[in-house]
């Protein structure tokens, strides 16, 4: 295990564009608004985030040992359609 800048570079980007307007930002938003202390507010959101960015990271470890890169890519791009098509449907029929 060793740091490798270009890889904290690229993910740093590719999650913070990922981030940008989701519904985890807008959540944030809304607890800011509402809260007092700003600084609890991005604190709990900071952690969840961490927390669920460690959780990933150590099951895409494992997974990565029995799956293939590009499966992998191939799976989660028909996550991020199913996804995105469930929002779409949603935002319809509303």
């Amino acid at each position: 295990m060793f740091i490798n800048l270009k890889v904290i570079v690229s993910t740093f980007f590719m999650i913070f564009l990922a981030e940008l307007g989701d519904k985890t930002q807008i959540t944030t938003f809304a607890f800011a608004s509402r809260s007092k202390s700003s600084l609890s507010v991005f604190i709990g959101a900071s952690s969840a985030l961490v927390l669920t960015s460690l959780i990933a990271v150590l099951i895409g470890e494992v997974v990565g040992k029995y799956v293939p890169a590009k499966v992998m890519k191939i799976v989660a791009g028909v996550i991020f359609l199913i996804f995105g098509g469930v929002t779409l449907f949603e935002a319809l029929k509303a």
